[in-house]
């Protein structure tokens, strides 16, 4: 029989595991004889980061370690807290020591959001053994924490959980009679199942919300079974993990720039569609296609640019729907172009050569002389005007400065138009 208490707790909350037995997903780090688990089961322990995204049991496994250890668990939110908070934990952990010599596991949720100094304040007492740091983030702690702090706790990752994983946790949420829905016979398909555990997207939290709102639902048509009807309208409007700006986000837009380049027209569609169904920006997308443009396809398909820009210029008159499409032919288009890094290459090699030789004057012979005192000084003098020459091209001519004579950026590939490029060149180069 639950209690009124139970009652108010959302069904996330209630659902928590209370054993280490209960816990759903994070097999790779969780399984007998992995280092988490056997320092779990044998109550030792030490400092860790959680990385991982939301509803995948960061929270739950800090308590699950603290109980393992019969330590006390002090939870910290980085979003409520600040160093005055971090301060009273560290007081109420040393005088628990004393009294009791019972350790304290202190728990920092989203500990990226604590600045440098708020970070630092737990290194003496993480040092000293005042306290073991349990702290949990969605964001790379290689960027987002101290290396201070990482280097006195260990990382473990934390990852999506699987469709299995996700239909274990809700059937045993219809299934708990005491902390569940066991007691009011809720009825669902093993379709609608699927249906809920995809829409979830690796969130359990996310997953028992959703699970929630549809059965309030049913009951207030005096009913138990979740249907279609019920599914459509819950479920409906979501969007995938995302993380606009952050790892996921990064992650992303590598996925799909490194997609084109591979030329793998159908991978590089996924990642469009999987950012634009996240909510990216539409303008940030397009700009990124027309980079992808002029890095890896350049000079082999000119085309590629221009339909790149066309696509940009599509989505901004016309807007969403109409203007992904234009983005999505793009992407299709530059994934089976011709490839070429060329021009990119040429472009940083010349970037960094300006940046290592300096001020270089112009050859005289390059400079324009507008002034009697520059056509004095022979300015343009020995200028030819290539189209006054063979083929429209002066022989034997430098137009770099002087020092820097001979030198060679741009080396077209064997791919695309750049293979009639190359040609060009070389014939040219032959002329003198």
């Amino acid at each position: 029989m639950r209690n009124s208490n139970t009652l108010t707790k959302p069904l996330a909350d209630r659902m928590r595991p209370r054993v280490l037995g209960e816990y759903v997903g994070q097999t790779h780090i969780l399984k007998q004889g992995k280092p988490l688990y056997e320092a779990i089961s044998s109550g030792r322990l030490h400092s860790m980061i959680f990385w991982g995204p939301s509803g995948t049991g960061k929270t739950t496994l800090a308590r699950l370690i603290a109980q393992h250890a019969d330590a006390q668990f002090l939870p910290l939110s980085a979003v409520l807290s600040g160093v005055k908070d971090i301060r009273a934990a560290v007081e109420q952990a040393k005088k628990l020591q004393q009294t009791e010599g019972k350790a304290t596991v202190l728990f920092v949720d989203e500990v990226h959001r604590f600045n440098k100094a708020q970070q630092d304040a737990f290194l003496p007492h993480v040092e000293d053994g005042t306290v073991y740091f349990v702290g949990a983030t969605t964001e790379n702690p290689s960027f987002a924490l101290n290396n201070a702090l990482l280097s006195r706790a260990r990382v473990y990752v934390l990852t999506a959980l699987t469709s299995e994983d996700l239909l274990q946790v809700l059937n045993n949420a219809l299934s708990d009679a005491t902390h569940g829905l066991g007691s009011l016979g809720i009825i669902m398909t093993d379709d609608i199942k699927q249906q809920f555990a995809a829409a979830a997207d690796g969130d359990a939290r996310r997953l028992l919300n959703l699970l929630e709102l549809s059965v309030e639902l049913a009951a207030a048509h005096n009913s138990v079974v979740i249907d279609e009807t019920i599914s459509r309208e819950v479920l409906s409007g979501g969007v995938r993990r995302f993380d606009n700006q952050g790892e996921e986000f990064h992650n992303q837009i590598s996925a799909l720039h490194k997609s084109v380049r591979g030329s793998s027209p159908d991978a590089s569609l996924y990642w469009l569609c999987r950012m634009i169904d996240g909510g990216c920006d539409l303008s940030y997308l397009a700009r990124r296609i027309v980079r992808m443009a002029s890095e890896d396809i350049g000079n082999a398909d000119p085309r590629a640019l221009q339909l790149a820009i066309n696509a940009w210029q599509t989505q901004e008159r016309l807007g969403s729907p109409e203007g992904e499409l234009a983005l999505a032919q793009a992407v299709v288009y530059m994934a089976c172009a011709p490839k070429s890094n060329a021009v990119y290459k040429a472009y940083n090699a010349a970037m960094s050569h300006v940046k290592q030789t300096g001020s270089l004057g112009v050859p005289v012979h390059l400079r324009n002389a507008p002034t009697a005192l520059m056509k004095a000084l022979d300015y343009g003098k020995a200028y030819r005007y290539p189209h006054d020459e063979p083929e429209a091209y002066a022989a034997g001519v430098n137009y770099f400065p002087d020092e820097l004579i001979g030198t060679q950026y741009y080396q077209p590939v064997e791919r695309g138009l750049e293979i009639k490029i190359r040609e060009k060149l070389k014939h040219l180069k032959s002329l003198g």
